[in-house]
């Protein structure tokens, strides 16, 4: 969120005929970290919904040059990094090897495999042992999602399966070693040498809210439109077929 809206400052406001026919107020450079808050804030709001018995964080800071994870959450279970992706209408397609969104690859698989080898190691030098991490992409807005072959080190969910799927996963942690990864995961030394700073994202909420008038805006304009056509093209089409009857 922080992100968008640095780059959104410097994006000119939208002129009064943009904003008449719902031009977005987006660039094309604050878009994506605009879609990419949209997907953490859903899996975020969903793993709201987990008992006392699961720690959740949410873009946790690691290393120094800006990396962070969307939500980190660790339970009885061990300990799952949660990739968010935000794909509105797209039609995902999942193999054991890759993950194609409207037909081109992406890099989710590698970026959590990464994602994991590198939350395994910080938090074992932590602890001092082994610790179970598993990976997960959570897709928000698809439009279709086929399975041809789960990976079998990441799981690749709809945002509505989240939850439940973090439930079913078998016990591997002992209390004392849960209590032990708990307090690693809390530690903001375990992901980074460097202080993290909260940033300010306050006006994200009233972008979003701009940014989903506009789209309402332009599907109004589309609906008048439709019925316009649909207006001059019935009459017209029944008038042509009675004719040809007629005849």
């Amino acid at each position: 969120m922080a992100e968008c809206l640095r780059v959104q400052a410097d994006v000119l406001p939208r002129s009064g005929f943009a904003r008449f026919f719902g031009r977005s107020p987006l660039s094309e450079d604050s878009r994506p970290w605009y879609l990419g808050a949209l997907g953490e804030l859903d899996a975020a709001a969903r793993l709201e919904s987990l008992d006392g018995d699961w720690t959740v964080l949410h873009s946790v800071p690691v290393g120094t040059r800006g990396s962070d994870i969307d939500h980190v959450v660790v339970g009885a279970a061990g300990v799952f990094t949660i990739n968010s992706k935000f794909h509105e209408g797209a039609r995902i397609w999942v193999g054991s090897r890759r993950i194609l969104v409207n037909g081109q690859k992406k890099d989710h698989l590698r970026n959590t495999r990464y994602e994991v080898a590198r939350t395994q190691k910080l938090l074992e030098a932590v602890i001092g042992s082994s610790v179970p991490v598993r990976g997960a992409i959570v897709i928000v807005g698809a439009k279709e999602i086929t399975i041809r072959e789960q990976p079998d080190d990441v799981a690749v969910l709809s945002a509505p399966q989240l939850v439940r799927w973090l439930k079913k996963q078998k016990p591997s942690l002992e209390p004392t070693q849960l209590a032990a990864v708990v307090a690693a995961v809390r530690a903001e030394a375990t992901w980074s040498n460097e202080p993290s700073t909260l940033p300010d994202t306050t006006g994200f909420a009233a972008l979003r809210r701009e940014v989903e008038g506009a789209k309402r805006t332009r599907m109004t304009w589309g609906a008048a439109v439709l019925i316009a056509v649909l207006g001059i093209t019935i009459p017209l089409a029944l008038d042509y077929y009675g004719r040809l009857l007629g005849n």
